[in-house]
């Protein structure tokens, strides 16, 4: 043995999301061994398996030595269990570009569940997928499956392309929607798998890239960039510029574990065959508050559930057996047609199920030829009726008789097994119907708009890839004893929560019972939005295809307690229902189509574009043997070639709106001094009279964009900062690209923070973050700008007066005379008065001809950039083409129309005051309804919406909502509408109008003090602790609930709307939970919240919290808000100046603790740093309540002296700064214990003062006096508050200048640091201040950010996201990186993209 040289190798090992790669080379850098294998969530034995395959091809690895690492989202897993050292991902990747493609500037990688760009050369950068999985490997799989391919088949396919079509590659589901409406319209396969990359390509780029160039030498990496040649292409069609090279290394697949093996050479060397033999010991355990109970916990339960669900049967008999009439009943779904045929006693004698692969049409035709087939003399077809999606296709190639929206189809069979049912739920293959029924009459319906997690096809997903069938995979949830609780998010994010679960040693059934219970919990909070199962209804019915299997009808039972009725038939339901309609209204003889004509009908296809209006709808023509013509795609009749009569059009008001509001004439070229370019975007829709008088009479010619279009949009792609912004915001990047190809002087995109006060009742006007702020991500985003003079002054429409001093001051350099400018403004202010009041008498006109010609008409409510035709894909149009006017919401409302009552949400935001008002005069009229417009991410209306509904439902009127965004799909719409007229012509209406909907309020009163506990939030735990002790000192038992759990999310999620924030459901949830538990006595409670009245939602919470008390039934606990404005006072609860002087002393204490320990914990010798900060902070309760300027100098000065006395260690640690929004970055619970993480990973934390955000606040409303047209005098009391806070601080700041600790700043330097980036109007949420703190960091040297926001969160997109890239342009040594935070985001996603940070922090600290 001696003899023989041991050969040395090094192995590089890489478990990812869906496959296992290992690499082994030996010294000389030559690949020995690789190997590539999916792993079938398995992770284990597939480690166990490749690495013995290895061992044992190649006997000359025995008795080797050799060293090896880890890497990948599954290789935390194996570095635990089999004690291998981890390497994060992209560092290994990094590692062999290094090597073998030393000149490469920027790799991209595409992986099963994530993709990643990351940037090599200049400011070295990574970027990974946060939370959506769109365009991945497990994206292109799914679109393969429904082409009945698989992806290299999808490969071959798109090598014939002719055409590309757009396709959202925002989430897998909606993208086969989209595919979907293709397969109906007749596209090619070539042209559809074409398409598909494209989208991938678009999704890595705009979610990736946020607005980073990719140019240089660009490499590919990963499995499907390796795989899929035509992918490549597409990248590298669209990345092309002609200087860029891309390259695509032999081995990509495995290219990741090949940069372990290279990392792994310094390594601990050991044998080959000790790797073999380490065993997985270590089995995570599943905390036991994630084990769901059983879905049957004994036999007794199992016959009990048998029992109760053989009852409710439809008999089957024989075609043969019957004689006499026949009724047919045809279901043309989306992706499947059924058929059913019933006898005069309902008997069913023929049914049928099947894709119908795009085509309905044919497959029904052959259908009823084989029963025409069937049928003997005496029986005949006595009427027929059709309904879903290819209703009135079908019904006018075959002549069916009649025809019904699929709402009502569903519920006719739903009575025929029930006939009290008052509530349906139908959970199809990707859509989840809820239905509320009222005396037989659809009262509500909710349709899942925007997300399919928990419909069918999630199911069988899931299945499939455990190669299980839909039908095993429920029976195994059946047998499972400890089921998983999964959460209810995104169905591609449920992967990863099923690998950790598998990770944690789930079993195959323990997952499967999981995703049952994740079906209904997602069908109940998100779809139906219900806070208690039992309010659903005492006769359930359940259908659609997934109730087949048992597990899932189980689940149901267990989560409501309630005993739905399932038919049997729970897949035909549609069918059975037209076949009962059918028989119902039958004439004894049917028109359709009899067994000669059929045979003899042919029809042919042609595809054409609408040229009409700027929807430029596809048009599918079919046309028929008979002559007959049949147009489909077709918003409005015009399409169809049906000419209508100027009196017989209904009147449109969002047409009228667009016309008149854009149809202003500008000066012509020659005769102007400059052109001045305004995006037709966000608030332009509602102030663009003003702006075109104003510089149309200062002599300007003004330039509007083109109207909006995909074009306009995929123009700004590259731009878009935030990927979960709002798609009328992400259009503002493309309409800003347009004006600068369109060459003009100046672009003017104005920062409107207050809109005009329109109502007396409403506590505010301002307009959303997003609308604010969007012109400063303009700024810093997009680089065209550089050439081009910008204007975004931050002004307010509040006052004419101060306007003008507003405009004389940001428009100096443009040399105008102050009087020019004051009459620009007076003439341009009543242009825009004018144009308000022609909308309204427009409306009136309107609303006077459809009362005229006996119609009803739909108030169309949304926002005023609604108007817009890309934002709403001509719904308007589709509604007159149904028969109904469309209003819009501010023409029907005059200003003197106000609510009757206080609302329960506070009245903040201008654009929605009017919603609320609109809805009012609707709820008031026997002929108007209303259907809002929602932008999908729209934080806003997560308040507005369910305010809306509670004015609606309180006069008992229908609430509908519509969810848009970029994609155009209207088959939900239209759906929803038809059912909303059927519902109509069914119910009268009788206007209640003493109902009220509003909530009282409970005041605090004196007497309560005494008594009651009073529960609040808890933000930061330091300070809190502190402050706890003021409050009891005062009289008040104050309790600050810690917990933030999963039953506590769960509480969150049952009561707050799901759009909400993060926060807003943790807070709603502490206290709902903690009302619940029964640790209190609720006659004797009070709950305590803050508002900040700004334009952020966090106000809002105070509303929240009510109407969570309300629907829990406790309407008698008073809600004590607390605000520096007094937007509501409470007798028994009031804050002396003395008092709140203590609060801050509190505060500041908490941050000088907070700061000292964070240092001394990362460098102590010995533990002491968390007993000294124990022992301080209980000391401060106490000399907190003494307010003796002595004793505060006193403290500082002992609590200095003490943490320096620590005795430290002599070495270098990178340092990491938290940022971000106030809850998630004080409370440890909300952000799975940030801080801790990123000590144990050797790094120090710095944490900014609380003490900034008071004095934030503070100077506000200063700043509103300067910038934004607001009261001076409050802001110069604000400004004292500050001088006092300042005053303290100063002798802190000055005693920690003379220590080793840093200090803080003041709040003025913070100032000038936001300024470098953006403007201190930006007030919402953090604003400018978080744009400060990261700049205060890097100049303390904590140059590596974790910027932390909830998910959702709408400032963030402007001063969290949107300033990353200015920063990074100002300091190229910032590491930033944005990470968020919800209930469903996966840990394992987080810390991989915080190590990948430190890694880089690491490397500098070495170099």
């Amino acid at each position: 043995m001696e003899g023989i040289t041991k050969m040395k190798i090094h192995m590089g090992l890489d478990v990812g999301s869906t496959t296992v790669k290992l690499v082994i080379i030996n010294e000389n850098y030559e690949i020995l061994f690789q190997e590539y294998t999916r792993h079938r969530s398995d992770i284990e034995e597939t480690t166990k398996n490749v690495l013995k395959q290895a061992y044992d091809s190649h006997p000359e690895f025995k008795n080797s030595d050799c060293t090896i690492m880890v890497t990948g989202s599954g290789g935390m897993y194996v570095e635990d269990n089999l004690n291998i050292e981890f390497i994060q991902e992209v560092v290994a990747g990094t590692t062999a570009i290094k090597k073998y493609i030393p000149n490469a500037d920027v790799c991209i990688e595409l992986g099963g569940e994530d993709s990643k760009i990351t940037y090599l050369k200049g400011n070295v950068e990574q970027r990974m997928n946060s939370i959506c999985a769109g365009g991945t490997g497990a994206f292109i799989d799914q679109m393969a499956a429904l082409l009945k391919t698989d992806a290299s088949g999808l490969n071959e396919l798109a090598k014939d392309y002719k055409k590309i079509f757009s396709i959202a590659s925002r989430c897998g589901v909606y993208a086969k929607t989209d595919i979907q409406a293709l397969i109906n319209q007749g596209a090619t396969k070539e042209d559809m798998a074409v398409s598909v990359f494209q989208s991938v390509v678009n999704q890595t780029i705009s979610n990736l890239a946020c607005g980073r160039p990719i140019e240089g030498n660009i490499v590919f990496l990963g499995g499907p960039l390796y795989f899929l040649s035509e992918l490549r292409n597409r990248f590298i069609t669209t990345l092309d510029d002609g200087v860029n090279t891309f390259y695509s290394p032999e081995n990509a697949q495995v290219f990741v574990a090949l940069g372990a093996a290279i990392a792994s050479m310094d390594g601990e060397v050991v044998k080959y065959e000790d790797l073999l033999n380490r065993s997985y010991d270590k089995k995570q355990e599943i905390s036991d508050e994630l084990i769901l109970e059983p879905l049957f916990k004994n036999e007794n339960e199992k016959e009990e559930f048998n029992e109760n669900h053989k009852k409710s049967n439809v008999k089957f008999k024989n075609l043969d057996e019957v004689q006499g009439n026949l009724y047919l009943g045809i279901d043309a779904g989306s992706t499947t047609s059924k058929i059913v045929v019933i006898d005069e006693d309902c008997n069913i004698v023929y049914n049928f199920y099947a894709n119908n692969q795009g085509n309905p049409l044919d497959l029904v035709k052959e259908q009823l030829s084989v029963i025409y087939s069937k049928l003997n003399d005496n029986q005949k077809i006595a009427s027929s009726g059709i309904t879903g999606y290819g209703e009135d296709f079908i019904k006018q190639a075959l002549s069916v008789d009649f025809g019904e929206v699929e709402t009502i189809a569903h519920l006719t069979a739903a009575r025929y097994f029930d006939p009290d049912v008052d509530f349906v739920l139908d959970i199809g293959g990707q859509d989840m119907k809820a239905m509320h029924v009222n005396d037989g009459i659809i009262d509500s319906i909710q349709l899942n708009e925007a997300c399919s997690s928990g419909c069918g096809s999630f199911i069988e997903t899931f299945a499939h890839s455990l190669n299980l069938s839909v039908q095993e995979f429920q029976q195994k949830a059946l047998e499972s004893q400890n089921p998983v609780d999964l959460g209810s998010r995104c169905t591609v994010f449920m992967n990863s929560k099923v690998k950790q679960a598998q990770k944690e040693g789930a079993s195959v059934s323990d997952i499967a019972a999981g995703l049952c219970y994740s079906v209904i919990k997602n069908a109940i909070q998100k779809v139906i939005k219900l806070r208690d199962p039992s309010k659903l209804g005492e006769h359930i019915v359940v259908q659609g295809g997934t109730f087949y299997g048992d597990a899932i009808l189980r689940a149901f039972e267990k989560i409501t307690g309630k005993v739905p009725t399932r038919p049997n038939i729970s897949g035909l339901m549609g069918a059975m229902g037209m076949a009962l309609i059918a028989k119902e209204k039958s004439t004894g003889y049917s028109t359709i189509l009899s067994e000669d004509e059929l045979e003899k009908f042919e029809y042919t296809q042609e595809q054409a574009e609408c040229k009409y209006c700027s929807n430029h709808c596809k048009l599918t023509i079919n046309k028929f043997a008979n002559g007959k013509k049949f147009v489909t795609g077709n918003r409005c009749e015009r399409g169809a070639g049906i000419s209508l009569d100027k009196k017989d059009k209904l009147p449109n008001m969002y047409d009228y709106k667009n016309k008149r509001l854009f149809g202003y004439k500008s000066i012509p070229e020659d005769k102007a001094r400059a052109t001045v370019g305004i995006p037709r975007v966000l608030n332009m829709y509602e102030n663009y009279p003003f702006w075109h008088t104003f510089f149309t009479n200062l002599g300007y010619r003004v330039v509007l964009s083109s109207k909006s279009s995909r074009e306009i949009y995929e123009k700004g792609i590259s731009s878009i900062t935030s990927e979960t912004c709002c798609y009328p915001a992400k259009l503002v990047h493309g309409h800003i690209e347009d004006l600068l190809e369109k060459n003009v002087d100046m672009i003017f995109y104005p920062s409107v923070f207050f809109e005009k006060q329109e109502y007396d009742k409403a506590n505010n006007h301002i307009n959303c973050p997003v609308v604010t702020g969007y012109p400063e991500v303009i700024k810093n985003n997009v680089d065209g700008l550089k050439n081009t003079k910008y204007f975004n002054p931050f002004i307010s429409f509040q006052d004419k007066n101060k306007l003008k001093t507003r405009l004389i001051d940001e428009l100096k350099e443009l040399g105008l005379s102050d009087k020019d400018i004051s009459n620009s403004v007076d003439r341009a202010w009543d242009e825009l008065e004018k144009y308000r009041k022609d909308v309204k008498i427009e409306g009136k006109k309107a609303l006077s001809k459809i009362r005229e010609m006996g119609k009803k008409a739909i108030v169309l409510a949304g926002r005023p950039y609604h108007v817009d035709s890309e934002i709403n894909h001509g719904i308007p149009e589709l509604i007159t083409s149904l028969g109904l006017g469309v209003l819009s919401e501010d023409s029907i409302i005059d200003y003197d129309d106000d609510v009757d009552s206080d609302l329960r949400v506070l009245d903040q935001w201008v654009y929605h005051s009017r919603l609320y008002r609109a809805a009012e005069i609707v709820g008031n009229s026997e002929d108007l309804e209303m259907v809002q417009l929602n932008s999908f991410g729209c934080g806003i209306d997560a308040v507005t919406t369910d305010q809306v509904n509670e004015i609606l439902s309180a006069k008992g009127k229908i609430y509908t909502v519509l969810k848009i965004d970029e994609i155009s799909n209207l088959g939900a719409v239209k759906i929803r509408i038809r059912s909303l007229i059927q519902a109509l012509e069914k119910k009268n209406f009788v206007p209640n109008v003493k109902k009220s909907y509003h909530v009282e309020k409970v005041e605090f009163t004196k007497k309560m003090k005494e008594e009651y506990t009073i529960l609040a939030p808890q933000m930061a735990p330091d300070h809190f602790e502190i402050m706890e002790s003021l409050f009891k000192d005062n009289g008040y038992k104050v309790e600050f609930l810690k917990d933030v759990n999963s039953k506590v999310i769960d509480e969150g999620l049952k009561y707050v709307n799901n759009d909400a924030c993060y926060p807003s459901i943790t807070v709603v949830g502490q206290m709902m939970e903690a009302i619940n538990s029964g640790r209190y006595d609720t006659d004797k409670l009070a709950l305590l919240m803050s508002q900040t009245g700004g334009a952020c939602r966090a106000s809002n919470y105070v509303g929240f919290i009510r109407k969570a008390l309300k629907e829990a039934g406790y309407e008698n606990i008073p809600v004590i808000a607390i605000s520096w404005q007094n937007i509501e006072t409470n007798e028994g609860f009031n804050l002396s100046p003395l008092v709140l002087q203590k609060m801050i002393v509190a505060v500041l204490y908490g941050d000088l603790i907070m700061r000292l320990s964070n240092f001394t914990r990362a460098y102590e010798k010995e533990k002491q740093t968390d007993l000294l900060k124990q022992k301080w902070i209980e000391e401060c309760q106490k000399r907190v309540l003494k307010s003796s300027s002595k004793l505060f100098r006193q403290t500082v000065d002992e609590i200095i002296e003490d943490f320096s006395k620590i005795e430290l260690l002599d070495i270098q640690k990178p340092k990491v700064g938290i940022v971000g929004e106030i809850l998630v970055k004080y409370l440890p619970q909300a952000n799975n214990n940030l801080q801790d993480l990123l000590e144990k990973e050797g790094c120090e934390v710095v944490m900014p003062d609380l003490t900034d955000f008071v004095l934030y606040c503070l100077r506000n409303e200063y700043h509103k006096g300067n910038f934004l047209s607001k009261s001076k005098f409050t802001g110069f009391m604000c400004n004292m508050g500050v001088n006092l806070i300042e005053h303290y601080r100063k002798y802190i700041r000055n005693q920690l200048i003379k220590s080793k600790f840093t200090h803080p700043l003041k709040i003025q330097e913070l100032e000038d640091y936001a300024q470098e980036v953006v403007s201190l109007g930006n007030q919402y949420g953090e604003g400018w201040l978080l744009t400060a703190e990261m700049i205060e960091l890097i100049h303390i040297n904590a140059n590596n950010i974790v910027c932390i926001q909830p998910f959702g969160c709408l400032p963030n997109h402007i001063t969290g996201k949107g300033v990353i890239k200015r920063i990074r342009q100002l300091y190229p040594q910032a590491n930033i990186i944005p990470i968020d935070y919800d209930p469903g985001a996966s840990e394992v996603n987080q810390i991989n993209r915080i190590k990948l940070m430190l890694s880089q922090a690491k490397e500098k600290i070495n170099n």
